[in-house]
């Protein structure tokens, strides 16, 4: 190394230290001003903290309900989808088959066709199938042309016959 290039090494080291010492003299006046205004703010976080602890207790029900909703799983099964027929399309068209295949799967493994209503019942709400956000990065993920080959995932049905696939563990 050259004297030109430890002298400007040597320069760089000691700026930042200085800076330092002038952010530290610029917050001194700040702290000195929270102090005047705190017995004001004090008064106001009180306020402010009364009215957001019933708020608080408004959210734990909510919490309390998806560990419900976790309990009513009927069914829970593992797939490895297979997709390598996505491939058959253009290019352009390959993820969006892959997305129709795995809901096809998903549909006819965990039999969840809509029961035809007989003569003098009303129709019931279909059941319905939903792809986790993981599942369809996980498809998406190389792009429109270029999906997975295979994909593993846990597919759950619920009491309402409502079926959630998620991305299998591992994956």
């Amino acid at each position: 190394m050259t004297e030109k290039e430890k002298n400007t090494e040597k320069a760089a080291e000691e700026q930042p230290e200085e800076t330092l010492k002038e952010e530290k003299e610029t917050e001194k006046p700040f702290e000195k001003q929270e102090t005047e205004e705190e017995p004001v703010e004090k008064a106001a976080e009180t306020e402010a903290e009364e009215e957001e602890k019933p708020a608080e207790k408004e959210v734990k029900p909510a919490k309390e309900k998806k560990v419900e909703e976790e309990e009513e799983i009927v069914e829970e099964k593992t797939f490895t989808v297979p997709l390598s027929k996505a491939l058959i399309m253009p290019p352009r068209k390959r993820t969006p088959r892959a997305i129709r295949m795995v809901k096809s799967f998903i549909t006819k493994h965990m039999k969840l066709e809509a029961k035809k209503p007989e003569e003098g019942e009303e129709e019931e709400e279909a059941p319905r199938l939903t792809i986790s956000n993981e599942v369809n990065e996980k498809l998406w993920g190389k792009g429109i042309e270029k999906p997975p080959r295979k994909i593993r995932v846990r597919a759950t049905k619920d009491k309402d016959g409502n079926v959630t696939v998620y991305l299998a563990e591992g994956d």
